[in-house]
């Protein structure tokens, strides 16, 4: 380990956590209140947001999850959960957004008691609970692949090397600015984490395809796909983008995507065979977008952020401008993930013979920036920076959700200080339940997949009962608890029963049902279930939502044309990559 890297390493992330911290204490001082702790006194601008969004969403989930599902046989595909995420922001910031603020809310399972009722926020926020997903799904995830990357980062050393020891370095210091500063000083570190992170992604990417170029032809063949007919000589006399096609796509685009193991077919494409596990291509027309809508537009993590804008106006300029950053992503992202395995396939084996995809992004900076620690140290900062920074965010809302929705609800406490103060306690219990989850998702082959997976149980029901209260008035309030029940019982029906006899029957397109067509399932079931029972048991009267007053709800027409331009590049970048 270089002493240089080490030192800028440790001064940079301590650095930055300072910054957030004394930006946080600076403007709540002795009289923070539950607004200034968990909404940063609603004072967000556009920036704050747009930079605080994409540095809590991307984190070491993306740059080891995703990559490493980039490495493996679904390559280019894998991006459509950045791409669709850019047009869902859109639509998330002039559909969803004007409605929370319109109601003052602290937390998105609020909405579901002002429309439907005390059970069904109960629903979300505990029965199927958010800060169970929040904890040991989305925190826990964090902090295993920040462990993960440091861990095979330094393969060499000591400790660091233990993945178990660095799960609790990185909860560690999540734990301690969240605890601080709350949602503010996570706003302000998310500003330096995200810049730099996309810095940090652009180098790596850039040092792959340099590699790409300069390393010898009679090696990278090895890795071409099936598919493709490029040949030693077409590699040899071919530059780094060219080599990358001709590995992935072939000569003139005839490797095609093909169902199968890694290797089977073209990684350069956007649209899989409906016979594909993970990404069939009928997954985009329905299946997809309902994690999405989930994620930005219902997941207390990320929405906080928006909830915590100074007006309309300014949440959805940043929103937009984060959906723009959206579609730079999986440049960063997944094309070095295909990349890991073009240049470094054989650091991708585990000790079994079998592939760790997940050691992708990891082995490519371990490759390619770790011999150099005057840049070594402002990577490795980028990245731990971001986990660090996604898990403070994760932390906060879990402890906005068990705080606002479920202590002060059970106990009637109304006294801001105290239930801050309540709040850093959940942050701490919290925190030692993920990082003692975190070190067992090693056993699981794909990290982004095991997120992806569970969500199934959770956001289908609760985006179809958002939606119809949105737009249903007279949808019975007990529908909201049924609704949220409704889709755990069904997807767990069609992961462990349904599913798997409609596919040995041969009613099913492929054979197995993608997590993605269950989603779907589920969605349109509690979708249409809400309907039925509106038509037959319509409430006498429409519910009428709270209105808050305190803030400019103004919409943002500058923000719509760029909306819009985002909208466009996206359907661009389907095309060239179809």
């Amino acid at each position: 380990m270089y002493l240089i890297e080490v030192l800028l390493f440790v001064v940079a992330v301590v650095g930055v956590i300072w910054i957030g911290i004394a930006k946080s204490r600076r403007t709540a001082g002795a009289s923070e209140g539950a607004s200034d702790y968990f909404l940063a006194g609603r004072g967000l601008t556009w920036w704050l947001v747009g930079f605080s969004l994409i540095a809590a969403n991307i984190s070491t989930e993306q740059f080891v999850g995703m990559s490493g599902a980039a490495s493996n046989w679904l390559g280019m595909a894998i991006a459509s959960y950045e791409w669709m995420a850019a047009v869902t922001l859109v639509i998330v910031g002039f559909w969803f957004l004007p409605r929370f603020l319109k109601a003052g809310l602290y937390t998105i399972p609020e909405f579901l008691e002002y429309r439907f009722g005390g059970v069904a926020r109960l629903a979300m926020a505990m029965a199927i609970p958010a800060i169970v997903t929040l904890v040991f799904v989305a925190t826990s995830s964090v902090i295993y692949s920040g462990g993960k990357f440091v861990s095979e980062y330094y393969n060499d050393i000591p400790l660091l090397n233990n993945l178990t020891v660095v799960c609790w370095l990185i909860a560690g210091f999540a734990a301690l600015y969240v605890f601080v500063g709350g949602l503010k000083a996570c706003a302000w570190t998310d500003l330096v984490w995200g810049s730099a992170l996309i810095l940090g992604g652009v180098i790596v990417m850039i040092a792959a395809f340099s590699k790409l170029e300069s390393m010898p032809a009679e090696e990278l063949i090895a890795t071409k796909v099936e598919n493709s007919t490029a040949t030693l000589e077409d590699l040899k006399e071919a530059g780094a983008w060219e080599r990358f096609l001709l590995l992935n796509d072939g000569v003139d685009g005839e490797a095609i995507a093909r169902n199968g193991p890694n290797g089977s077919g073209g990684k350069v494409h956007m649209i899989r065979p409906k016979e594909d596990s993970d990404l069939p291509w009928t997954a985009l027309l329905v299946g997809l977008w309902i994690p999405n809508f989930f994620y930005w537009g219902l997941n207390q993590y990320i929405v906080q952020r928006t909830l915590g804008s100074k007006s309309l106006a300014e949440g959805q300029k940043g929103i937009v401008f984060a959906a723009s950053l959206k579609l730079l992503i999986p440049f960063l992202v997944v094309i070095p993930g295909i990349l890991a395995y073009n240049l470094f396939s054989g650091d991708l084996l585990a000790s079994d013979g079998s592939y760790d995809y997940d050691r992708a992004f990891p082995v490519l900076v371990r490759n390619l920036i770790k011999p150099y620690p005057l840049v070594s140290w402002f990577v490795l900062a980028a990245l731990c920076g971001a986990v660090i920074s996604s898990l403070a965010s994760m932390l906060n809302s879990a402890s906005t959700i068990a705080t606002m929705d479920l202590y002060s609800k059970f106990s009637g406490e109304k006294d801001s200080r105290k239930l801050v103060r309540i709040g850093r306690g959940f942050v701490l219990l919290f925190v030692v339940l993920a990082a003692f989850v975190a070190p067992s998702l090693d056993q699981f082959v794909s990290i982004f997949s095991y997120i992806q997976e569970f969500q199934g149980f959770i956001s289908p029901g609760i985006l179809a009962v958002f939606i119809l209260g949105f737009f249903s008035p007279r949808t019975p309030r007990a529908f909201g608890a049924i609704g949220i029940v409704l889709n755990a019982v069904a997807y767990a029906l069609l992961k462990w029963v349904l599913g798997p006899w409609i596919v040995s029957k041969g009613w099913w397109y492929s054979q197995e049902m993608a997590f993605l067509d269950r989603m779907a399932i589920c969605f349109f079931l509690v979708l249409g279930f809400g309907l039925l029972v509106t038509r037959l048991r319509p409430l006498e009267e429409p519910v009428r939502m709270p209105v808050n007053d305190k803030i400019d709800l103004e919409s943002s027409r500058g923000a719509k044309w760029v909306g819009a331009l985002v909208c466009s590049l996206t359907v661009g970048l389907y095309i060239v990559f179809w």
